[in-house]
Parts: C-alpha cells; sequence; structure tokens
C-alpha cells in the first residue's frame, strides 16, 4: 500500500514551488495473463549493481542485495535538430548540458522525451514540423547522463517508419535505452528494465499524440506504444510490474500550451497507477504542470520543454522531476526549477527542493 503525506507541489505565476512527499510503495498487482518482451538494460554509468554472495555450500540460503537509495529524474521535450536550434552548431552538443550542473549525473537514472526522429533514412512528411535529430547527439547526451529515451511521441515518425525504427537503434547504440518505439507491439510495449542497488527499475513509454494511425505498432508492425489504448496500457504496466519493483511510465499526452491535465488523461493515470505504476512522467504540451498524486504514485503531468528553443518566458519556464526511494521503500518527490536562458540551453535556478543522499 502507498502512504502519502502532505504531497503538494504547484505551480505558480510560472514560477515553481515544491514541498516533498513521501509515501510507501507496495507490491506489484496480479500480471496481465498475456506479457510484453522485457529489455534488460545495462548502460547507465550512474546504477549501482553490487553482485550476490556465493553461498558457502548447497545448502546455504541464497543472499539478497541490500537495497540503497534510488534517484530517478525525468526530464521533458529534448530535440537536437541543428536546423531547429542553430546554437548546436557553433557550439556544440554538449551546450544542452553545460547550464545543468551536473543534476543529471547526480542521480541513478535519467528519462527524457527524444522529440524527434534520430536517423539519415527516410524523407519529411507532410507535417507542419518534422525534427530530425543528429545521430551524433546521442552520446553526448549519454556522457552528461541520460540513460533512457522515450520515443513515442509525435515527431518520432516524421521521416517514416524506416527512420523510426533507425532512431531505437541508434539510440540503443549510444548506450541509451529507447522505450515506446519498435520493430512490433511487443517491442514497442517492452519496458527497460535497469538493476540499481538492489532495485530493479523498469521504465516504459507510450504516447498518445498520434499523427497517424499507422504510426501505432501492431502484432507484426513497426511502431510506437499507444497512450491511448487503456487496454494496452495496462497490460504493459501490469507486464512491468511483474519483473520490478518499481515502475516509472514515461507518456506523451496533455494539450499543447496547457498546463493543466485533460480529464481523459486524470482517468489514464489512475488506470496506470492501479496496474502498478509508481511514478510517471508526463510530456508534450509544451508547458510545465504540477506534480500532483494519483493513489499515492507522484504523476508529472507535464514537463514543459528541456532541450527546446526559447520561444518565451512561459515555455521556458520547465523543470527537472526528481524522485527519491529510500532503502524502506519512503519517496520523496519534487519538481527542480530549470530556465531555458538561450535556445538548448536549460539552466537550473537554485538548489532541487528534494535533496540525494550520499
Amino acid at each position: 500500500m502507498r502512504r502519502v503525506i502532505q504531497p503538494l507541489v504547484v505551480v505558480i505565476g510560472g514560477s515553481v514551488a515544491g514541498v516533498a512527499a513521501f509515501l510507501v510503495v507496495g507490491p506489484g498487482i496480479e500480471p496481465a495473463a498475456s506479457s510484453p518482451p522485457v529489455t534488460v538494460a545495462t548502460t547507465s554509468t550512474t546504477m549501482v549493481s553490487q553482485p550476490t554472495p556465493a553461498p558457502t555450500s548447497t545448502s546455504a540460503v541464497a543472499t539478497v542485495d541490500p537495497r540503497g537509495w534510488l534517484t530517478i529524474q525525468g526530464a521533458g521535450d529534448t530535440n537536437f535538430d541543428p536546423s531547429y536550434i542553430p546554437e548546436f552548431v557553433a557550439n556544440g552538443y554538449g551546450y544542452a548540458f553545460g547550464g545543468l550542473g551536473g543534476l543529471l549525473l547526480q542521480d541513478d537514472l535519467t528519462v527524457v522525451n527524444l522529440e524527434c526522429a534520430t536517423s539519415e533514412l527516410g524523407t519529411p512528411l507532410d507535417k507542419e514540423f518534422t525534427f530530425r535529430c543528429d545521430p551524433a547527439a546521442l552520446p553526448v547526451a549519454r556522457r552528461f547522463g541520460v540513460d533512457v529515451a522515450n520515443l513515442a511521441n509525435n515527431h518520432v515518425g516524421d521521416f517514416g517508419m524506416e527512420a523510426m525504427i533507425d532512431s531505437r537503434a541508434r539510440v540503443e547504440a549510444a548506450g541509451v535505452a529507447a522505450v515506446g518505439v519498435g520493430s512490433d507491439l511487443a517491442e514497442a510495449t517492452s519496458p527497460a528494465v535497469f538493476d540499481i542497488g538492489g532495485w530493479k527499475v523498469a521504465v516504459v513509454g507510450m504516447g498518445g499524440i498520434v499523427p497517424a494511425q499507422g504510426w501505432l505498432a501492431g502484432p507484426s508492425r513497426p511502431g510506437m506504444a499507444s497512450g491511448d489504448d487503456i487496454d494496452q496500457m495496462i497490460a504493459s504496466v501490469r507486464a512491468a510490474a511483474e519483473v520490478a519493483d518499481l515502475v516509472v511510465v514515461t507518456i506523451h499526452w496533455g494539450t499543447e500550451g496547457r498546463s493543466e491535465p485533460d480529464p481523459d488523461d486524470r482517468r489514464r493515470a489512475e488506470a496506470l497507477v492501479a496496474a502498478g505504476a509508481d511514478v510517471i512522467f508526463g510530456h508534450h504540451p509544451h508547458r510545465l504542470g504540477a506534480l500532483e498524486y494519483v493513489d499515492g504514485a507522484p504523476v508529472f503531468w507535464t514537463l514543459g520543454n528541456f532541450v527546446w528553443p526559447r520561444l518565451s518566458d512561459a515555455s521556458a519556464t520547465t523543470a527537472v522531476a526528481r524522485v527519491v526511494v529510500s532503502p524502506e521503500g519512503d519517496v520523496s518527490a519534487c519538481l527542480i526549477p530549470v530556465f531555458i536562458e538561450t535556445s538548448g540551453r536549460p539552466v537550473v535556478q537554485e538548489p532541487p527542493p528534494c535533496s540525494v543522499p550520499r
């Protein structure tokens, strides 16, 4: 069961005010009869995995790694298209992370939404905006602490299905776990699972902003995992909860320009938490929203922009979500204020309101 004490994080006049909340994460619910496969990620340099001591005899009881402190962070829409953010041409991709003070290296797991096709394949679709990110940016993002990229969004297919699937391959080749798209439905809904300090953490990606039905994965069709199909979403989370202690959902949803969640997304959040989701990182509206709690689980409705052009004060006001889990399972959650001071360069504005234990 989850226990919550005074949860409160609100957005007031474009600034973020946060008070940490605590909860106890209980066991997952009964898994679905049919589960998608699991991707076990071993690429994170920030993860801590201790070996299990060998038993002294065949009759000895196997020991289990003790759980340590765990810190998970989430960030919103991230874009490495040099034609959209020309600052990268002059300054390199490290420019995107230079104002963070190593923030993404201070955790055990960082999840972002990668809002583009990261591939040299394909041709642009007939859309108002098409984003082709530079694959050369991926190793840089990895070096600065990005561990997981959600690809289930309304721009991963901007250059067609071949580029979408190549994007997944490029992300993983750079050492970043890719979630939310795949060569078929099983791969698109598969979680990335991490062993970190005695914890198993599963990350599931899904996207509800779908430009065309052809973008959605099927049993034998490549595409992205739906963020609208409740049955599919529940099955994905239940499968992840079956193999992990904590389930993180990263989901593209909401209405562009709105910081408040849509009523339908509230219902989806309730269903995901009931299925076993412990944390939800939302994105798409290009605005920062509040941290709220759904049945004790922290839900970051919209994390706004992260690596994005500086288009206005409203769209430049953003945050990095932080969730800290104690060895006993108590969880604190907060929003770390960030501002996009120049295009492509988010800058931390003040010390984080919830700290990382050392």
